[in-house]
């Protein structure tokens, strides 16, 4: 069999899918060598540019440029870049396109049977797996154009003249569309301007349902509004719902909105991701009534992983004039070769690949629902479709039980989207406590800056969730009721990402660990804002949006200080906590919108040591000032030095001059006045002394330096900020062995210390005398020093020399003068 498809397949056919398969080898190949051997030709004309000079260049070449553009130069700017998961599916879309381009250069004739077939086939393929019976296809890339197209047809058919008359028709009554406020952002906006319509014409319905999703339309307020524009003189088209919607993957009420649009003779057009799981065996009530719906727009490619594939429109319409008016199809079969690589694909995978794809999906969805439920301080999507607090008044019992029926009914379903977020307390059960108020409820109650940290930790948590693993596909949404949360969407992203349920078990431990981290740094924000307050020279930075334990700024002490100051100081204390041995995160804040001269610190853990962080912080920011100043007063004390040392410097010259005469100062009447009558003078040298600024003789340094070359210089005392760490414990981390009573007994122990200290500060003051002694280094005679009264030093022997045992209690005495002394 396969020898005889060899020998009937187009020999051009073949060696295509041969080339395409090694292009694909090429570019798939990250690892390939990228020395290549370059052109060495030289080229008259300069102004050609490279790639297009000489005779062209060989397929490997070509291909190795694009893969060097896939994949960048530099080695690790490639493995941080995540392709698409391509698989033998991909391959064969791919091919699709290549076979387009070859198909179109065939006999009208035959390119016109081909193109039917092609396009008839997919049409009733898709038909028949998404249950969309008696309807035609429209492809196209940007999954927004078959609304558009859509439209067209709806002006058309609403206005007989349109086709003659154009835009003057609709001043006559102008036309409506209603737009899901849930729908994707933009798209009203992107239809009016395909349309050359105004913005007045596109209505948002809001979504505030008293029973359902909040993410669905208000259909109460959606015919009250339909009944508003057509008082006013105006017709309504259109209406866009959602199947899954782009945010939380909610499903609007589409067999009531289909009732509604044929009772004022509107068209009902639907999307979302949700439109996928009508090709499944069990299919919900609300998913299904999307097959009553005049049109809906589907987006194979990511459902099913599939490169390059066009979006698809099917649609509902008897007349073909107004389909062909309003561009849905078209006489021109290269335009119908769109669905070539659709064609190909869909027979490749089959009924039982394209189920089980979206099985796949739908079910890695389930998997991490079931694992979110059994974490606390997660709030889940199926919280978030609870409804709101029922009220009864002016309601018939019939209608409020009807309606509750009928919420239950079309909420059965879950939807493959999962959306979840980080709350600070659990959710009480509907049951326990006897109401039934939805999550933008609770959320309202909440104070305004509660929200917004909220919102900065669930953005925090889902970014580092969407780095720990990509491949889970997890990003971040903002809901208008909910706030910022985190959405799993497998059938968007399986497919692609190659996602298995492995990848779903490594994201809920990672939200696991990451979940006392989060209520951590909540818990010591709070002490932490302050204790900064009661620290002098920093000041708390109130920045709700940065996740983390807060932002301070060490402020100088002067009344106007210096901006470039200021930068300088907080740059030098960014620079030393970062330096420090701990596991915290300094840095200057988010991108846009920080604080200038701020430092940000990021998530903590439930051990660290806000007092000792906040001391830290406040003695290097001191530490810092200080040296800064040091340095500024021994700039200007130099400076000025200079300018007093270049004075007198003038001066001896000037003085040298009346000296020696003016004569001595001609190079050839000098050297003769030198040679008979020389002068006696005497070279004195002068150093610049930098701690003082002036000038001194060279004589009197070396006077200095010989006094004090036998004493050791004093060290400087450094001053320990951190309390006593054990080994390899971090920098502001509570000690884990330390109890209370260790904390009381501090205090108390502390004159125990003291005390074994001046011991040892005494054994070390002897020994040093030995070792003076025995090395023969002179020491400093009584004389020169100032003794307490009633001290007399003892007399040494004829060698000068005498090692005398030194008794505490003379010390201890001494000490004690010395004391009352300098009170």
């Amino acid at each position: 069999m396969e020898s005889s498809v060899e020998k009937t397949m187009d020999p051009t056919v073949a060696e295509m899918g041969k080339i395409f398969n090694e292009a694909m080898k090429m570019l798939e190949d990250t690892e390939r060598e990228t020395d290549e051997e370059k052109e060495k030709k030289k080229y008259a004309r300069k102004d050609i540019p490279g790639p297009l000079q000489g005779s062209g260049q060989d397929m490997a070449t070509i291909l190795q440029l694009v893969q060097d553009l896939m994949h960048g130069e530099d080695e690790e700017e490639s493995q941080s870049i995540r392709l698409q998961n391509v698989g033998e599916q991909g391959h064969i879309s791919l091919l699709g396109h290549s076979l387009a381009a070859y198909i179109s250069v065939l006999d009208k004739e035959r390119l016109r049977k081909l193109t039917t077939r092609i396009l008839s086939d997919t049409t009733l393929w898709l038909c028949r797996l998404f249950r969309y019976d008696n309807g035609s296809a429209y492809y196209h890339e940007d999954d927004r154009e078959g609304v558009v197209k859509v439209s067209k047809l709806i002006i058309h058919s609403n206005y007989e003249d349109y086709a003659t008359e154009g835009f003057n028709v609709l001043q006559r009554k102008m036309p409506v569309l209603y737009i899901s406020a849930a729908s994707r952002t933009g798209l009203g906006q992107y239809i009016c301007n395909q349309l050359g319509l105004p913005i007045s014409c596109m209505c948002r319905v809001p979504c505030n349902t008293m029973f359902g999703s909040q993410h669905q339309m208000d259909i109460a307020l959606l015919e009250r509004l339909i009944k508003d524009d057509i008082e006013c003189g105006k017709l309504p088209l259109l209406l866009v719902a959602n199947a899954g919607t782009p945010g939380a993957g909610h499903t609007d009420k589409l067999l009531r909105l289909k009732e509604l649009c044929s009772q004022y003779k509107m068209w009902l057009h639907a999307e979302g991701v949700n439109l996928a799981t009508l090709t499944l065996g069990y299919v919900s009530s609300s998913i299904l009534a999307a097959t009553k719906c005049d049109s809906m727009t589907l987006t194979l490619g990511p459902w099913l992983g599939l490169a390059a594939v066009p979006a698809v429109t099917l649609y509902r319409q008897e007349d073909p004039s107004l389909s062909l008016a309003a561009g849905l199809t078209t006489s021109q079969p290269v335009e119908k070769l769109r669905a070539l690589p659709l064609w190909l694909s869909l027979q490749y995978l089959g009924h039982d690949g394209i189920v089980d794809r979206i099985k796949y999906a739908s079910q890695l969805s389930q998997r991490l629902l079931e694992n979110l439920k059994q974490i606390s301080f997660i709030r889940t999507s199926d919280i978030i479709r609870t409804p709101k607090e029922l009220t009864f008044t002016g309601k018939s019992v019939g209608n409020i039980l009807g309606n509750i029926v009928l919420a239950i009914v079309e909420d059965e379903f879950n939807s493959p989207v999962v959306v979840f977020r980080f709350v600070k307390e659990q959710q009480k059960s509907a049951a326990n406590g006897a109401q039934y108020q939805t999550a933008a409820a609770q959320e309202s109650m909440k104070d305004t800056n509660e929200s917004e940290i909220d919102d900065a930790l669930n953005r925090w948590l889902g970014e580092q969730l969407g780095r720990l693993i990509p491949a889970s596909g997890i990003d971040v949404v903002e809901l208008e009721d909910e706030g910022v949360c985190i959405r799993f969407s497998p059938l968007m992203a399986a497919a692609v990402l190659n996602t298995k349920p492995e990848h779903v078990d490594q994201l809920v431990e990672h939200l696991e660990a990451k979940i006392p981290v989060l209520i951590s740094t909540l818990q010591l924000r709070e002490e932490f804002k302050q204790e900064v307050y009661r620290t002098a020279d920093l000041s708390y930075i109130e920045d709700l949006s940065w996740p983390g334990l807060g932002a301070i700024r060490y402020e100088i002490g002067k009344e106007d200080p210096d901006l470039m100051e200021m930068e300088k100081i907080a740059t030098g204390l960014l620079k030393k906590l970062k330096e420090l041995d701990s596991d915290l995160l300094f840095s200057t804040g988010p991108e846009f919108g920080g604080e200038k001269n701020s430092i940000y610190i990021g998530m903590v853990t439930d051990n660290l040591d806000i007092p000792e962080l906040v001391v830290t912080i406040a003695a290097t920011g001191k530490e810092i000032e200080e040296s800064s100043k040091l340095l500024e007063n021994m700039t200007e004390i130099v400076r000025k030095g200079i300018v007093e040392a270049e004075q007198e410097l003038q001066k001896a010259s000037e003085a040298k001059l009346l000296e020696e005469g003016v004569l001595r100062q001609i190079p050839l009447v000098g050297s003769v006045l030198n040679w008979l009558s020389p002068v006696q003078r005497s070279v004195k040298g002068k150093s610049f002394n930098l701690s003082g600024g002036f000038l001194e003789l060279t004589e009197n340094v070396s006077e200095m330096d010989a006094q004090t070359s036998g004493v050791t210089p004093a060290t400087t005392p450094t001053v320990d900020h951190t309390k006593h760490k054990s080994p390899g414990q971090k920098m502001f981390r509570r000690s884990s062995k330390t109890s209370i009573s260790d904390v009381i007994t501090e205090t108390s122990s502390m004159n125990h210390t003291d005390e074994v200290e001046e011991s040892e500060t005494t054994h070390e003051i002897t020994r040093l005398e030995v070792k003076m002694i025995s090395a023969n280094i002179p020491m400093l005679s009584n004389d020169n020093l100032e003794l307490p009264s009633g001290y007399e030093p003892e007399k040494s022997d004829t060698n000068g020399i005498e090692i005398a045992e030194v008794q505490p209690s003379s010390i201890t005495e001494a000490e004690d003068v010395e004391k009352g002394s300098l009170r």
